[in-house]
Order: C-alpha cells, then sequence, then structure tokens
C-alpha cells in the first residue's frame, strides 16, 4: 500500500463526491458534497486533504481551526478500503496540520448510532465527552 495524503485539488471533486455520497448516504441538505466542497474551498485554509492510492482518491479529511480547538470533518475512506490504516493516516495528518497551526484541542462528531467508528476513535485516543451536541441552521431556506 503505497497511500500519499495530500491537499484536495480541484481535479478530486468528483472522486470525493462519489465518495461521500456512498459513505455519508443520508446526509441532510447542509452537507450536500458540492455545496461543502465549495465553501470549504472558498474558505482555503489548507485543512482539506484526500488519501490518493496509485491515482485514485480512497478517503478524505476536513479540518478547521478557529484559534479556539480545531475540528476534524468528513473523514471518509472507501468501504472496499477500510481496516487498512487509510483513515488512522488521515486523522494523523490532519491532527498534525492542526498542530502546526498551534491548536491545542481536536473536537469531533460521531453519529450516535454508529458504534463502529466511535471505536475506531478511541483507538486513536480519543474520549467520549459529556457534552449535548446542539446544531441551528441559519442558511434560511435551504434544506
Amino acid at each position: 500500500m503505497s497511500i500519499e495524503v495530500r491537499k484536495y485539488q480541484s481535479s478530486d471533486r468528483n472522486a470525493v463526491v462519489l465518495l461521500w455520497n456512498v459513505v455519508f448516504p443520508n446526509s441532510t441538505g447542509h452537507n450536500d458534497p458540492d455545496a461543502s466542497i465549495d465553501r470549504k474551498c472558498a474558505h482555503d485554509d489548507g485543512l482539506f486533504f484526500v488519501a490518493e492510492d496509485s491515482g485514485e482518491v480512497v478517503g478524505t479529511a476536513m479540518g478547521g481551526y478557529d484559534g479556539h480547538r480545531g475540528w476534524i470533518y468528513s473523514l471518509a475512506v472507501l468501504p472496499t478500503r477500510q481496516r487498512q490504516g487509510i483513515g488512522r493516516l488521515l486523522i494523523q495528518h490532519t491532527e498534525g496540520a492542526l498542530a502546526q497551526l498551534g491548536c491545542p484541542k481536536v473536537n469531533l462528531q460521531v453519529r450516535s448510532d454508529n458504534a463502529e467508528i466511535v471505536e475506531f476513535y478511541h483507538s486513536l485516543g480519543y474520549e467520549t465527552e459529556q457534552r449535548v451536541s446542539m446544531g441551528k441552521r441559519i442558511d434560511e431556506g435551504e434544506s
């Protein structure tokens, strides 16, 4: 396996959209892959990564940092390539990029019904914190 983790490029778009549609099939409107990519690229913080194997995009991760704490979003690995260390590489790469920015803590969210991914993150040192995750849509009129 010769996986390269690198920054997202516009030529990756179709492969990333396909990957996200497979890995996140029940995403809500604000998580539309094309819109999410457009918003992330407009922000251009250098924290959008793909894992590539022989020219094929096999995984993604997005990071975010607001000066207070970092976040990891959209960790996705092709189902046929899961359990091969790709997710771990993407997390480590994203954590490293956040650390270079001075980020002291990383958070992420997992759907409560996804016990398998919770165990994956536990294996990487993440702990379940007793918090209530809340959200509010502020882009009126969009689904």
